[in-house]
Formats: structure tokens, C-alpha cells, sequence
């Protein structure tokens, strides 16, 4: 009887050793890839059993929660969504998180060790603190300038703060409501298909996803690659452009939308957008020229971060001669983001030095306790402070003497660079138009903002688009939003 008894211990103490020894297994070894596991809902259940925390404008938050009475409890707000959804994105208990929502899930969901007093301490404790919060660099009255002033069109609006690289307003046209998105159910799959599947692409962030050929606004990047190289030394010295101006290489002719382009100077060139001046100077810089200067700008930069993802600006390392004189006005394969094209007129308002953009001014506690900040960094010298002086003086004219005369502000030194861009097969499509521009208070030391506005507006009439016709205007709305704060 003992020996029975002994071995059946002994099989019990196996036994339980070996579901001791599995415990462990699932407990340590693959308690990582069971967290993960799609069918793991109990992550899911955890992370909206409490709010989520805010994304702050102007010191107020736009977005919230709310309790939905669901097993995934805490749903995700908006204020005003439409108005900030470029900046915010959207957080979904279905289709996840995009943009700020995806860039600072960490500190807004309250998984960040940044929010934690003691480190590792949320994964030690297998728990989480509340949502922290997220405060932008967006000032309120510019966002509005910038959304009333595309009006619904199909556009973009970015603006920056030279000196410090903040952005201050980033609009893209048309715009949806992310709350739509929010939880789970019907509802929300019909949303995401009415959206996804339209033809009008509300979703698309086009400030800083979609990039667009510049056209003439470009011509700002040429100009300081001439001065800069030293193949301009005089602005108002005779470039020894001819009229008409063939392609080199080709039979093409160059055309000119202004009269007097011949042999004209680099300020008469920027003033009233002769294609075949700038087009002649930047066959004479060179592709090595012109891609070291638009590499100073951000052009062909992957890895540029706001802290959300943007879209490469390009500009090709491979070209043609003729097609260097193309890519010189914004036409070729060159295209950029409206975010790209506000940081080259935010070099030139800042002397030539370019700062990093960036959105996210800090990220606070629950409470309000500052854990990380944000401050101003140098991107690039894009260009000599000698030739940002000059280009500073050009950009002036085109507002007071040349194309970019409707955002003129009264009070005010604003200098633009309108920009016509021709696409489509054929360029039968209805040209972009674009417009760049800074503005600083006459009694202010610097300039208080740089903008840059591209209107697609692919229902107006051919002839009725320009940049000083369709996107000045909406880039002056928001320069004197800027200057009224």
C-alpha cells in the first residue's frame, strides 16, 4: 500500500511541477505575444476602460471622452473636428489612430514612462496612469483664417513661426469629422466608407501628405542657389537670359506668362515670374547646385517629423539638362508639401536659417505638469544671411510692385511669391495655384509668420486660377491673424 501511495505522490508532485513550469511558460516567456494577440481583448478592454487625455489649442482641449456604456467604455471626442482633424487625426476603437492621436498614443493613453514618477514603473505594476495631455503650437484664430479662407476647396494651408519653426496653422480642405470614427458598430463602417470611398478624399491631410508640382513659388529655392553659388552677384544686374529661351538640348521654347522677361534681371525675374530667366539660372547652377541648396531647404528629407510622419518633398538627383531647367521652376518632377514650400519662406524670413517644424509644444500629466518640452532647433543654414536679405527685398516687391499684390497688409512688411503650377497629361489639368509668403508688424523686430497656400479648386475656369487671384488672399487672412495677436 505505501509504495502505491508513494508513487501517486510522486505523480502528483510531477504534475503539479509541470503545470508550475507552464505557468511560468505563458506567464513570462510568451506573455508578450499573448498581449498582442488580436484575440487578446482584454488589452483592448483595458486601454478604453478610462478617458483618454487631450489635445490642447490655445490652452483648451478639442478634443474628450465620453462613457459609451460599452465593453470598450471611453469613446473619443472632438470640438470643432473638422477645423482641427489635420492636426488631431482621428483615435478609433475600429480603425486605430493616425497623426497626433498616433504619434502621442503613449502619453495620451497613459502608457508613457514619462508620465510615471518611477521608471519601467507601468510595466512592473501591469498598470497604466491617466491619460496625460498634449499641448500644439496651433493658435485658434489663424486655423480659422486658414479653413474659412479655402472656403471647402480642395487645398491646403501651413504656416510657421520663422524664428522658432512652431507651426501655427495647418489646414487641409475638405475636412471630415473625425468623431465619426470614434467607436464601433455600423455607424462607424458606414463613415469609414462614405469617407474612404470619396472622390474628394476628406482624409487626405494635404498640408503635409499630398505634394503638389510648386510651379513659380520654386523660384524662391532658385534664386538662392544663384546668389548663394555666385552666379548671380547682382539682382538687378542683366542675367543675359534670351527671348524666346530654348530648352537646352531640345526644340521646346520656354514660355512667359509676363512680358519683358528677356535678358531681365533676377529681381525682375522674381517680381513678375519669368520662367525662362530662372529656368536659364538654374541650367547655369547646375543639378549639384541646385540639389545642395534644395537639400538646405528639406527637399528629398524621408525622415521629417512634426512629430507625425511627412511626405518626402522631391527633386530629382537624376535630370537632363533641360529637364534641371524644368525642375528649376517647379515643373518636371519636382513637387512639395505646403509645409515644405511655408519652411523656404520661413528661411528667408529668418536670415536663411531654417528651424525645425514642429506641432507639439509639450505633453503634460493628468494634472497639467509639464514632463516633456519642445524647443527650437536649426534644421539647416538654407541659405547666407546676405542672401535671405536679398530675396527678402524681392519677395517685398512682388507684394508692393509685382503679382502678390492682394496680401498686401496695411502696418506691415509682408513679401509673397505667387505660383501658377501646371499638371496633368498634357498640363491639360487645371493649374494649381500657389502662393508663399511672411509678414512682419512694422514695429516688430522679426517676421511673425511665414504661410503657404496651395487651392487646387479643380471646378474654377482655367484663366481664373493664379496664386495672386486664388491663394493670396487666404494666405494674407491668416499673416493678419498672425500680426493681431
Amino acid at each position: 500500500m505505501i509504495p502505491c501511495i508513494r508513487r501517486a505522490a510522486a505523480l502528483c508532485l510531477l504534475l503539479l511541477v509541470a503545470l508550475l513550469i507552464n505557468a511560468a511558460r505563458l506567464q513570462i516567456l510568451q506573455s508578450t505575444s499573448l498581449d498582442k494577440n488580436p484575440a487578446n481583448r482584454r488589452l483592448a478592454i483595458g486601454r478604453y476602460d478610462e478617458p483618454r487625455g487631450n489635445i490642447l489649442v490655445g490652452g483648451r482641449p478639442v478634443t474628450g471622452s465620453k462613457d459609451s456604456g460599452q465593453q470598450l467604455r471611453y469613446e473619443r471626442t472632438y470640438t470643432e473636428g473638422a477645423l482641427y482633424a489635420p492636426v488631431t487625426g482621428y483615435a478609433s476603437q475600429t480603425y486605430g489612430t493616425t497623426l497626433i492621436e498616433s504619434a502621442q498614443d503613449g502619453i495620451l493613453s497613459g502608457r508613457s514612462s514619462l508620465l510615471t514618477a518611477i521608471p519601467l514603473w507601468n510595466d512592473l505594476s501591469r498598470t497604466q496612469q491617466p491619460g496625460g495631455n498634449v499641448v500644439t503650437t496651433i493658435k485658434p484664430a489663424m486655423q480659422r483664417a486658414a479653413f474659412s479662407g479655402l472656403a471647402g476647396k480642395r487645398g491646403a494651408v501651413a504656416a510657421i513661426e520663422p524664428s522658432t519653426g512652431r507651426i501655427l496653422a495647418l489646414v487641409s480642405s475638405p475636412s471630415y469629422d473625425p468623431g465619426l470614427l470614434s467607436g464601433t458598430g455600423r455607424p462607424v463602417a458606414d463613415a469609414w466608407t462614405m469617407l474612404t470611398g470619396s472622390g474628394i478624399q476628406p482624409m487626405l491631410n494635404r498640408a503635409i501628405r499630398q505634394t503638389y508640382p510648386p510651379g513659380s513659388a520654386f523660384k524662391i529655392v532658385t534664386a538662392a542657389a544663384a546668389l548663394d553659388t555666385g552666379v548671380v552677384r547682382d539682382v538687378d544686374a542683366p542675367t543675359g537670359t534670351p527671348d524666346p529661351y530654348v530648352l537646352p538640348g531640345t526644340a521646346t521654347t520656354l514660355p512667359n506668362a509676363a512680358t519683358g522677361c528677356g535678358n531681365a534681371s533676377l529681381a525682375y525675374a522674381i517680381q513678375w515670374s519669368c520662367n525662362t530667366v530662372m529656368a536659364h539660372l538654374g541650367v547655369k547652377i547646375g543639378l549639384h547646385g541646385m540639389l545642395d541648396t534644395v537639400s538646405k531647404f528639406g527637399f528629398n528629407d524621408r525622415g521629417l517629423r512634426i512629430p507625425s510622419g511627412v511626405a518626402p518633398s522631391n527633386f530629382d538627383r537624376r535630370m537632363t539638362i533641360d529637364q534641371v531647367a524644368l525642375s528649376s521652376i517647379g515643373q518636371f518632377d519636382t513637387t512639395a508639401t505646403p509645409l515644405q514650400m511655408a519652411m523656404v519662406s520661413a528661411a528667408v524670413a529668418n536670415g536663411g536659417e531654417l528651424k525645425l517644424p514642429y506641432l507639439v509644444d509639450r505633453v503634460t500629466t493628468s494634472d497639467g505638469d509639464t514632463v516633456s518640452q519642445n524647443n527650437p532647433r536649426s534644421y539647416s543654414q538654407a541659405m547666407s544671411p546676405s542672401t535671405a536679405q536679398k530675396l527678402q527685398r524681392l519677395m517685398v516687391e512682388v507684394v508692393d510692385e509685382g503679382t502678390g499684390g492682394k496680401a498686401a497688409i496695411g502696418g506691415a512688411r509682408v513679401g509673397g511669391k505667387t505660383g501658377t503650377a501646371q499638371h496633368g497629361i498634357g498640363n491639360a489639368g487645371t493649374p494649381y495655384a500657389w502662393f508663399i509668403s511672411w509678414a512682419q508688424a512694422d514695429d516688430a523686430p522679426q517676421p511673425a509668420v511665414a504661410v503657404a497656400v496651395v487651392v487646387e479648386d479643380a471646378e474654377a475656369r482655367r484663366n481664373d486660377v493664379s496664386g495672386g487671384g486664388s491663394a493670396a488672399p487666404i494666405a494674407r487672412a491668416v499673416m493678419a491673424a498672425a500680426l493681431r495677436r
